[in-house]
């Protein structure tokens, strides 16, 4: 469960979206790979956490300004991984190419402290196994996550992540049914939010925003952090988040 949230008394500049998005970043794949066991690697310009075969390697730049030899590290993690590779750059400044990956941007968006509303439908957090594999298979049906099939309970979110610090993973129902699901985590006085998902047999019923209401109801003092999808965009405008910068993703051809 994450810890208290505490007011901040000044003022967070858009400028500053890139770099509290890639310190949250890494702290959440960093909480992730430790609960899964994998290997997490730290240099200045960024955090790597090296998975197996499924949960494959998420790169995290830290800095803009990565130097030659952390570039060649990246280089090399990313023909050495077992599975799929992942690489985010909030600040869209190192370039990749030459690894012949695939590439795209999404928005960074901020949130100032702000009141946040009560959500339509019964959010909670997952506190039991039964409730966070429920959450686990949103998330791999919504974001159709086909190298989690077949299922294995407990591998996109082990039991343990729920015990660290600085993250919560929500659900939200409908008549008691698992509806939604996403990750909330706070990390030095800065939230953010991930793997918001939907079911498929309830889209379009509210419940993205009633996860993430329920979700930003303990941040609601704090400045929050996102990387939007296209689809998401809207809903996180209508929140209150502002578009801060583009973040450049990069991922393997496998």
């Amino acid at each position: 469960m994450t810890t208290e949230p505490r007011s901040t008394d000044r003022p967070t500049p858009l400028a500053e979206a890139p770099t509290l998005q890639a310190r949250n970043s890494a702290a959440f794949w960093t909480a992730t790979g430790v609960s899964r066991g994998h290997e997490v690697i730290r240099r200045r310009g960024f955090v790597a956490v090296d998975g197996d075969k499924r949960a494959g390697q998420r790169i995290l730049i830290q800095e803009p300004d990565l130097d030659p030899g952390e570039v060649a590290e990246v280089g090399e993690l990313v023909r050495r991984a077992a599975g799929p590779v992942i690489v985010e750059d909030p600040f869209s400044s190192t370039d990749l190419g030459h690894l012949a990956m695939r590439t795209w941007q999404m928005p960074i968006m901020l949130r100032l402290p702000g009141s946040v509303d009560a959500p339509a439908l019964d959010v909670t957090r997952a506190r039991r196994p039964e409730d966070l594999r429920a959450a686990e298979q949103v998330v791999i049906e919504g974001f159709e996550l086909d190298g989690f099939e077949p299922y294995r309970p407990g591998e996109l979110f082990p039991a343990t992540l729920v015990e660290h610090p600085c993250v919560d993973v929500f659900i939200a129902s409908i008549d008691g049914v698992p509806a939604g699901a996403g990750v909330s985590v706070l990390a030095d006085g800065v939230g953010s939010h991930y793997w918001i998902a939907t079911s498929s047999a309830f889209r379009s019923r509210g419940v993205g925003r009633a996860v993430m209401l329920g979700a930003l109801a303990h941040l609601a003092d704090l400045p929050a952090t996102l990387t939007a999808s296209k689809l998401g965009r809207p809903l996180y405008e209508s929140l209150g988040y502002t578009v801060a910068s583009p973040s450049t993703w990069w991922a393997s051809l496998q």
